[in-house]
């Protein structure tokens, strides 16, 4: 597995909808795997994993618990230099986009893009459209940004210093701060700022303005991990909220969740029998932590 870092989202019952959705709107976009889980608390619940050009996501369709908000957003990277008539293209996917969608920053010029725009798309997921100048530093075409708003408003350095401190083959970009006379923003707060952890890139910005939402497990980022070690790991490292510990997932300090999943049950999953898909899914689901053992078990239906 290339990818280590794959955000998910989490649908109410609309995912094959959805990413039927994505793959129309992004160009060399692809099902990679649809996988069903029986006998979940949300029921019988579908997940797929899908490809936009070359960048991961999982989704899933399990019940209307958690709702799409810009907290978390993706900013697609139209840079002539990858892209062939990235100019048209940035049209052509905000035209599609905007069916049934909300714009919250309009396509047009601003000071830091000939052409940008912040859209929520009809299912509520949001993308930030940028048409990037080929001089810069290379950046993959999708990036996942985390909006630091409320409670977290000007933590969004020390939460990416905090990532880099955790995730290996970490690396800063770069880092534009506000400066005077930019209220309601503080100066020294994150306008924005780019690093790449397990060799994903990340964006965080600080926001003053007055948002009605947070980060919540609409969106989460799963790690894949290659043994227990790495599980141990990442799990004492990040989980901050112990209520939040269900199934693999936890939520941080700054409220941001993330599962921390093995390669191995990423494995089971995809290519078990639905009898082992099953036993998988009962043992994993009383869990907070993952074990691998355990998991290993009910693959091979020993009892625990």
């Amino acid at each position: 597995m290339n990818q280590k870092i794959v955000p998910h989202l989490w649908f109410d019952k609309e995912v094959k909808e959805a990413v039927q959705f994505y793959i129309s709107v992004f160009p060399e976009s692809k099902i990679i795997s649809t996988t069903t889980l029986h006998n979940t608390p949300s029921g019988d619940t579908q997940i797929v994993s899908f490809k936009v050009w070359d960048y991961e996501f999982m989704a899933i369709s399990a019940g209307p618990l958690f709702k799409f908000n810009p907290s978390t957003s993706f900013f697609v990277n139209f840079d002539p230099s990858f892209i062939k008539d990235a100019g048209e293209k940035i049209d052509e996917v905000w035209s599609k986009l905007s069916k049934g969608g909300k714009v919250l920053m309009p396509l047009d010029k601003y000071p830091f893009s000939k052409r940008y725009g912040w859209i929520q798309d009809k299912y509520g997921v949001s993308w930030q459209l940028i048409l990037t100048d080929p001089e810069g530093e290379d950046r993959p075409i999708i990036i996942p940004s985390l909006l630091f708003v409320g409670e977290v408003y000007g933590k969004a350095k020390e939460a990416m210093e905090f990532y880099l401190s955790v995730f290996k083959n970490s690396k800063k970009g770069s880092v534009v701060y506000y400066g005077k006379g930019q209220e309601p923003d503080k100066e020294g707060a994150v306008m924005f700022a780019d690093f790449k952890l397990l060799d994903s890139w990340f964006v965080v910005m600080d926001s003053a303005r007055e948002h009605k939402f947070s980060f919540n497990e609409a969106i989460s980022f799963i790690v894949y991990c290659e043994d227990q070690k790495e599980v141990d790991y990442y799990w004492e490292k990040l989980s901050a909220v112990p209520e939040a510990e269900q199934c693999g997932w936890l939520k941080d300090k700054y409220g941001v969740s993330w599962q921390i999943v093995p390669v191995a049950m990423n494995k089971m999953m995809e290519k078990g029998t639905k009898a082992q898909v099953d036993r998988v899914t009962q043992a994993f689901l009383p869990m907070k932590k993952l074990v691998i053992a355990d998991l290993e078990k009910a693959y091979k239906g020993r009892a625990g």
